[in-house]
């Protein structure tokens, strides 16, 4: 019993402390437990509660006191509540009584409000409205002034923002259906205004492309200025405002006609007004490019030809800048391709048929002006910059052939005599004209004379002037100053190579050029030759290149001097024999005479005296030439008078002839002794003779023993003596 105690305090600690839903086991265990178990905790049980009982009582106890102080407390609040109720019925009364004018006032606010809220939404639908209807107005406004441009703008804005907002009232049903009368009518007056302006832009292309022209030359040649001033690239400021053109004093109206143009280009049935405008201007087009049949004969004919193209060109240009859809830069860059292949066949074509190089640098000066006007409205036109190296080729020609003939005047006027000068201001002013050196002629007093004759100074200013002239049409080509000077050089070899080489050998060849001309015409030669090199140093001051750059390239025109002189000098020797010849003709021997006259015939002394003073000319030529020309005379008067007497027409000769014969030799002998030309060494120019001396040695002393002994032999004395020459002689 006394273990059973602890047991029923755990268990009732735990039923006091468990959640009542988990009572049951705990119960359960009082039943499980020993026998009577459950009386016994019943028992506790009851104890347990008289215990909770007490405790229960003496808190009741503790408390009673305020318990009834409360309730004291709350039988007077009960009377206080009855007051306040009384209060808040009358309170609520009088409110309901003030809250009745409240209601009325209120009610009258918010049919204000309502009031308010309409009128609002009026003022909104008016809002919506008002600017359809001005803006309906507006187009009828533009329409009646004839700005179709901004009336289509108008319209399109009506049809796409105003309009959808307020569809649904009856006056925008009426706007819809009268706009597409407006497009169409806008549709055709602005076909008739386009129409208008095509006719408008053919009439006054050829003055907007003038003006244009003008423009772009008056900046070029600002900016030139400007280049040799700042030392500045103008290139990069060729390009022109496309407005300045129009804003031109003669082209204001054109101007208007392009802004009426820009208010109707758009809109409508664009296709057809893009077609149609497209279509109209190729037609133009090919007006403007097809050139006048004279347009070669003069300068106006090309400016004309280029002004209408430039113009052409400037309208489309500015069309497609200030519009939209009527040209594109694919329809310019197309309509150009086609119109520069045309140019430049046009071009070629007429150009040929100049003759005249200043005509032909007038054209490439308008070409570069047009190339570069177009240039400045972004038009390609590296086509035509290729056109002027063609041209160019050309221009040199027609040059040369103008330089052939003042060359030809040139030496038609020469008298082939040195030049005289009296003085010292003479001499400067023909060494202005010419780099002629010469100290040993500095030291002579005046009057002297200059060795070249007054046609190598005039030749040589002609050169020059020739690569001015050639440099004026490099000028402007955008090219550099190294292409510049490689253009000028050959042009100048050309010049001398072909034009003045030409000159010189027709000339050489000409009857009236005598021995003394030519002789002269050697000694001028010379003198150009040493000239060449200054003309390289004048190429050189020009283009600011100098001569020992790499790419330089040299005047190879020495050798037309060489050819010349050369050819100069055959014709000296050709002529020499010429005129032997003409002595050897009048030659009248009487073959059959007794004896001899005791003297040389008279035909050969006039030869000698002509050989002697002609060989006193030949001084001023290079030693080895005169003394060629000396030589060969002699081996051909030699060799002419060996034929007279082996001629086949001859039969026979007495030894009288033979005498007399053998007195002309002695003279020719005598002369070759004499040395005629400076220079020879020995007897060599009396062995021009030695064949003729010999064989009459051998008839005059009649040695024929020692003729036939030595025959053959080195040391004979009668080497050069030909047995059959010989035997034709004797048989004679």
């Amino acid at each position: 019993m006394a273990e059973s105690l602890p047991e029923h305090d755990r268990i009732l600690q735990e039923i006091e402390s468990t959640d009542t839903a988990c009572v049951g086991p705990t119960l359960r265990s009082v039943y499980d437990d020993q026998p009577n178990a459950h009386q016994k905790f019943m028992e506790k049980l009851d104890a347990c509660i008289r215990n909770h009982d007490r405790e229960i009582e003496k808190m009741c106890n503790f408390h009673h006191q305020g318990f009834v102080d409360a309730i004291t407390e709350l039988l007077k609040v009960r009377a206080d509540a009855e007051k306040l109720k009384v209060q808040v019925t009358d309170t609520n009364r009088r409110l309901q009584d003030a809250g009745k004018e409240v209601i009325a006032q209120t009610e009258e606010i918010i049919r204000c409000r309502v009031q308010q809220r309409n009128i609002t939404t009026v003022v909104e639908k008016l809002q919506l409205c008002l600017p359809v209807l001005e803006m309906y107005s507006k187009l009828k406004e533009q329409m009646s002034v004839k700005r179709y441009y901004s009336a289509l703008k108008t319209m399109e804005q009506l049809e796409n923002l105003y309009l959808p907002r307020v569809s649904q009232y009856r006056f925008c049903q009426i706007m819809m259906e009268n706009l597409p009368k407006l497009r169409e009518e806008i549709k055709e007056i602005s076909m008739s205004d386009l129409k208008d302006f095509l006719e408008s832009i053919r009439k006054h292309s050829d003055r907007i492309g003038e003006t244009a022209m003008k423009q772009a030359q008056q900046q070029k040649t600002f900016s030139t200025a400007l280049q040799k001033q700042n030392n500045i690239n103008y290139g990069r400021n060729m390009h022109l405002g496309r407005n300045r053109i129009l804003e031109s004093k003669n082209e204001i109206t054109l101007k208007r006609t392009f802004e009426d143009e820009d208010e109707h280009d758009e809109e409508g049935d664009g296709e057809i007004f893009e077609n149609y405008y497209r279509k109209q201007r190729r037609k133009q087009a090919r007006l403007v490019l097809q050139p006048q049949s004279s347009m070669h004969e003069t300068v106006e004919g090309y400016r004309r030809y280029f002004s209408q193209i430039v113009g052409f060109f400037v309208v489309e240009d500015h069309i497609l800048h200030v519009t939209q859809g009527l040209v594109t830069r694919t329809y310019t860059d197309e309509l150009w391709n086609m119109a520069l292949s045309k140019i430049i066949a046009v071009l070629r074509t007429h150009s040929s048929y100049c003759s005249d190089p200043d005509l032909v640098l007038e054209l490439k000066n308008l070409i570069v002006v047009f190339a570069d006007t177009l240039q400045g409205y972004g038009f390609p036109v590296n086509r035509l910059f290729d056109l002027l190296f063609e041209i160019r080729d050309q221009y040199n020609e027609t040059l040369l052939k103008k330089w052939s003939g003042l060359f030809r005047d040139i030496f038609e006027a020469d008298n082939y005599s040195p030049i005289p000068v009296a003085n010292e201001e003479e001499y400067r002013i023909v060494i202005s004209k010419f780099p002629f050196q010469d100290p040993e002629l500095d030291k002579q007093s005046f009057p002297k004379k200059l060795p070249m004759s007054q046609s190598v100074p005039q030749i040589y200013m002609q050169v020059k002037e020739f690569i001015y002239a050639s440099l004026k049409f490099s000028e402007s080509l955008h090219r550099s100053s190294t292409e510049i000077d490689d253009m000028l050089r050959k042009s100048t070899n050309l010049l001398l190579t072909r034009t003045l080489s030409s000159c010189l050998q027709n000339l050489i060849k000409k009857p009236h050029i005598g021995l003394t001309e030519l002789v002269q015409i050697i000694i001028n030669t010379t003198h150009l030759e040493q000239a060449c090199k200054y003309l390289e140093d004048f190429i050189s001051n020009i283009t600011n290149i100098s001569q020992l750059t790499v790419h330089t390239a040299r005047l190879y025109g020495l050798s037309t001097f060489k050819d010349a002189r050369h050819a100069a000098e055959g014709e000296i020797y050709t002529k020499l024999n010429q005129k032997i010849d003409e002595f050897i003709q009048i030659a009248d021997y009487d073959w059959t005479m007794s004896e001899s006259d005791g003297r040389a015939s008279g035909y050969l002394m006039d030869l000698i005296n002509f050989l002697r003073s002609t060989f006193q000319v030949f001084t001023h030529l290079p030693g080895k030439v005169a003394q060629t020309a000396c030589m060969s005379a002699c081996q051909h008067l030699s060799m002419s008078l060996m034929q007279m007497l082996l001629d086949s027409e001859l039969k026979q000769i007495s030894m009288g002839a033979i005498q007399q014969f053998n007195l002309d030799v002695i003279q020719c002998e005598l002369f070759a002794s004499s040395e005629p030309v400076p220079g020879f060494q020995g007897d060599t120019l009396q062995l021009a003779f030695i064949d003729l001396r010999q064989l009459l040695d051998l008839f005059m002393v009649w040695d024929w023993s020692t003729y036939l002994a030595d025959y053959g032999q080195a040391t004979s004395k009668y080497l050069r003596v030909n047995p059959s020459t010989a035997l034709t002689l004797l048989e004679k």
